[in-house]
């Protein structure tokens, strides 16, 4: 019976996966991931691949919004930033743990998603950008406002709470990193599967309708208002969740959360992976990751330094924001579709379908239904 069962998931596993390059290449990326601690990585890559993940759920969240609504959001940094002061302010006065503090605070963000969408319906195009923009500025003003600096602590935000930024006190403290590593690609895996499994329901489909022609989806009965007010809470719960994970990682709620620099990253995140996919997010997160926290700011320094005996002067912090902009550029001009969208394309041309009989019997039988039913 157990080999039975073993040979039906390899049919399965075959069919579905193996003989399918660009989910082949997911699946090995995924195991590449999870044996990153494994492989004896030093906790400040591990910080970077922890960063990545909390960008990748951020980036996905404006991906859902822009990608199959077409709702253009140049504000995401909002819901970021009511993410993670919730969390903070929910520990600080209440003394909440953690895992009440997080799914709270996604219920504030998805209700500040609701309340800014209202306003948000009533424009289209640039017009709903700009608006969208302004949002985390007033914000971002408010929390630094002097008559409320005992609650939001000002330009320093809140920091230094006891006991608010451990995520699983259980774990050793030498080995915190590694547990944050993997809760945070827990979280990024299932915010996927969540989020790809509402783009491909009815209500996807929905929004796709609306990205594609408004006009044709309220013909046909849609409730348009609806559907955008639905997806503004969506995308606001997840990016409050990059939020809440990121203002425990780095022990600190802060005014820049809010900054439009914060807003630009989910965008070029998006635009480089590959905008309206499930996996374009992710990939661009981890390029963007690498190539900002490693390459421009360990790696090619200590190249520079070791092997020419150059030592980068005070200024190469606006160089390396040039250089990255540059590569950004390049890539995306070179890639218009994205970096994934352009590797999952070229896989693509490789698939070659397996004959049913190799498949395995259920899933020939599974085939035969199908035909019938045809």
């Amino acid at each position: 019976m157990v080999i039975g069962y073993l040979r039906r998931a390899y049919s399965s596993f075959a069919a579905h996966v193996f003989d399918v390059p660009p989910r082949l290449m997911a699946f090995l990326f995924l195991m590449i991931l999870l044996l990153v601690p494994v492989a004896g990585v030093g906790p400040y890559y591990l910080n970077i691949m922890i960063y990545a993940n909390v960008v990748a759920i951020f980036a996905a969240s404006w991906d859902l919004l822009v990608g199959r609504t077409g709702q253009i959001s140049l504000g995401h940094a909002i819901f970021f930033g009511i993410g993670g002061y919730s969390s903070a302010l929910l520990f600080k006065y209440y003394g909440l743990p953690i895992w009440v503090t997080i799914p709270t605070a996604l219920l504030i963000g998805s209700l500040a998603a609701l309340l800014l969408g209202f306003p948000c319906l009533r424009v289209k195009g640039p017009y709903l950008a700009l608006v969208t923009m302004s949002f985390p500025i007033i914000i971002s003003n408010i929390v630094k406002w002097s008559p409320l600096i005992d609650v939001f602590g000002g330009e320093l935000g809140i920091r230094s709470i006891p006991g608010f930024f451990t995520f699983l006190p259980v774990v050793p403290t030498n080995q915190q990193r590694i547990a944050e590593y993997y809760f945070t690609l827990v979280l990024l895996f299932a915010s996927s599967v969540l989020i790809y499994k509402i783009a491909n329901s009815k209500t996807g489909i929905v929004f796709v309708s609306i990205l594609d022609d408004e006009l044709a989806s309220k013909a046909c009965g849609i409730n348009v208002t609806r559907y955008k007010l639905m997806s503004f809470m969506i995308s606001g719960l997840f990016g409050s969740l990059a939020g809440c994970v990121q203002a425990h990682l780095l022990k600190v709620a802060n005014p820049p959360m809010f900054e439009l620099a914060t807003s630009f990253t989910p965008i070029i995140v998006t635009f480089l992976g590959g905008i309206g996919t499930i996996y374009g997010p992710i990939v661009g997160a981890y390029i963007f990751t690498i190539l900002d926290r490693y390459f421009l700011t360990d790696l090619l320094p200590r190249l520079l330094r070791d092997n020419f005996q150059v030592t980068l002067p005070s200024g190469y912090e606006y160089a390396k924001l040039l250089i990255f902009t540059l590569i950004v550029l390049i890539l995306v001009i070179k890639w218009p579709r994205g970096v994934s969208r352009f590797t999952t394309d070229r896989l693509e041309d490789l698939e070659e379908a397996r004959d049913l009989d190799e498949r395995g019997p259920r899933i020939w039988k599974t085939y035969k239904k199908k035909k019938e039913k045809s």
